[in-house]
């Protein structure tokens, strides 16, 4: 047998069946096979008929038990092995008539089986044709078949064990993350024990020195309720001085019987003031052109730790060369440009101070806080002039209208409201905003008044009538910082997603965005050109931009160690001054 024919017979797995019936007619083309012409016995031809039908017999049964296995496999039930002609080992015909089952080779078999009886009566067939197979080719079909089972048990655990070194990696990247996080604690606890011990040491080294301390305090205590009581018998003396001087005068003049001088009467509050119609002042950057700074050649010149907390917000003097800062430890200063060497300071409120801006002429300044109150500081009398506390939460900013007579601010209260600084009294209450008031502005040189809110909405309003004009949605996070340009036209806002937004007043549309980080920016300033747009952003830098390309950051600013919280040109654009909650102040140019 050849090569060919046992490859074929591993390789075929399903055996297809024919049934043989002497009844009834079938499909096949037979053959004949002629007698010999020496074989004319009666006898010999009932011996060939009977061994002819004895091998059909076999061929039948050989055929159910197929079509039994074939129809376990087709149904899907689990079935043994398709039995073959005989048990091992195999004869060489049933071996042939196995393998031509197997293939289908139906009228090749009835060929066979008339060729191979019929010389096997004539006895022409040697024995090595009738001896068994060798057991070599069964043996190569079961260990192909165990090959192909353990192949499919190789592929299944192939999967398993990928997705077991994938557990592996991920348990094994997780130990080391955790190994390398527990010797960052106990780095830090060591390094915490040290600083204790110094520390303790420190301490001790200083009891001494607090102990004189505690004497020297009790013996200046002591010293100054003596002081007290001594500054306390002198008043009483003066008093009695000044009493009886008192008297002498009026004895004196009564009896020169002159007039009394009467005393000057006390100021009163003035009447209220009038805003101006609309488009009645002119604005005067209009019709002006002004260079851009170069922004994009900007350094770091001078860093200045001028408060104990955070910086919020800065604002520079309309005329001079002046920068009061605000800060969260509630207090206010004034520093000279560029030396910012102090100039003024001033304490009043009572929580922290978010938003700062001087008086058209100079001569004031105005204070947002956190207590809920908007201060009025003036310069020739280094008092507070006046305290506006209608607001019932937290103020966050403040703006000076361009004539001096109105300031707007806006709280945590939903409401901005715009106070007249002649009559002392809030004259309007700007209500329509859902959250928080954030930011506000005027724009230049009219009656109207901008304004950013936690709602994520940056609205327009009309100071003498107390309506919106305009809203400009667009943003999808809550607006902390609004700005206007010189001329007034293009409004920019900024969010806490990282997004600026700039807005044309006239045609209410939306200019363009900029997408400047993904942390928020707090606050937003135009330069005298309206070319040149800079933001402060949570992520401690500050960005420049160029409004006629918005998707390319012009400068940045890189210095401050925490978050950036207000930032402003000077009135002439030379320098720029932002303020972060590093506690610090810095100057660019």
């Amino acid at each position: 047998m050849d090569e060919a024919a046992l490859d074929a017979q591993n390789e075929v797995e399903v055996v297809e069946q024919y049934e043989i019936s002497d009844d009834e007619a079938d499909e096949f083309d037979y053959d004949a096979v002629e007698a010999p012409d020496d074989e004319d016995d009666d006898d010999d031809d009932d011996e060939d008929f009977a061994a002819a039908l004895a091998s059909v017999q076999r061929l039948d049964e050989k055929s159910r038990a197929g079509s039994t296995v074939a129809s376990q496999r087709d149904i899907g039930t689990p079935a043994a092995k398709p039995t073959l002609t005989q048990v091992r080992p195999e004869v060489v015909d049933d071996f042939i008539r196995n393998f031509l089952i197997k293939v289908g080779m139906s009228r090749t078999l009835d060929n066979f089986n008339s060729e191979w009886y019929d010389l096997q009566q004539k006895g022409k067939l040697a024995e090595v044709y009738t001896d068994t197979v060798p057991d070599i080719y069964v043996r190569n079909q079961d260990l192909d078949e165990r090959v192909v089972a353990l192949q499919q048990q190789l592929d299944k655990m192939r999967i398993i064990t990928e997705k077991a070194q994938g557990t592996w990696d991920k348990f094994r990247k997780e130990r080391d993350f955790h190994r390398m996080h527990h010797r960052r604690v106990v780095q830090e606890k060591a390094k915490l024990t040290t600083d204790l011990q110094r520390l303790r040491k420190h301490y001790l080294s200083y009891e001494p020195t607090l102990k004189d301390l505690q004497k020297k305090y009790e013996v200046a205590m002591k010293e100054k309720m003596l002081t007290r009581l001594e500054r306390d018998r002198i008043k009483a003396r003066v008093h009695t001085l000044e009493a009886q001087v008192q008297q002498l005068q009026a004895e004196k003049a009564a009896a020169t019987k002159a007039p009394a001088t009467p005393k000057p009467p006390r100021p009163k509050r003035g009447a209220d003031s009038k805003l101006p119609p609309r488009d009645s002042v002119p604005n005067p950057y209009a019709s002006l052109t002004f260079d851009p700074p170069g922004i994009e050649r900007y350094q770091l010149r001078r860093t200045f730790k001028g408060h104990v907390n955070a910086v919020s917000a800065a604002a520079f003097h309309p005329h001079k060369p002046i920068l009061a800062t605000v800060s969260d430890d509630a207090t206010w200063k004034l520093w000279s440009v560029p030396n910012c060497d102090l100039v003024m300071s001033g304490e009043g409120h009572r929580d922290w101070i978010s938003g700062v801006d001087f008086h058209p002429a100079g001569s004031h300044l105005a204070t947002a806080s956190g207590d809920r109150t908007v201060k009025i500081w003036d310069f020739a009398g280094a008092a507070c002039a006046h305290t506006f506390s209608d607001h019932t939460q937290a103020v966050w900013d403040c703006a000076f209208h361009h004539t001096g007579d109105f300031l707007a601010s806006c709280s945590m209260d939903h409401t901005t409201r715009l106070w007249d600084l002649s009559s002392l009294r809030c004259r309007q209450t700007l209500r329509g905003h859902v959250d928080s008031v954030n930011a506000c502005a005027w724009q230049p040189f009219s009656n109207n008044i901008c304004t950013a809110s936690g709602d994520k909405t940056v609205s327009i309003w009309d100071a003498r009538s107390a309506l919106c004009v305009q809203t400009f949605y667009g943003h999808t996070n809550a607006c902390n910082g609004v700005a206007c340009n010189a001329r007034g036209d293009v409004v920019a806002s900024c969010d806490a997603d990282g997004v600026v937004k700039l807005w044309d007043v006239r045609t209410v549309t939306e200019i363009g965005t900029i997408h400047v980080s993904t942390h928020p920016v707090n606050k937003v300033c135009f330069d005298r050109s309206g070319t040149r747009i800079v933001c402060a952003g949570d992520d401690g830098l500050v960005h420049g931009y160029s409004t006629d390309d918005l998707s390319s950051v012009l400068w940045s600013g890189r210095g401050h160690e925490d978050a950036v919280q207000g930032v402003c040109f000077d009135p002439a654009d030379t320098l720029l001054v932002s303020t972060s909650t590093d506690c610090t102040f810095r100057i660019w140019s």
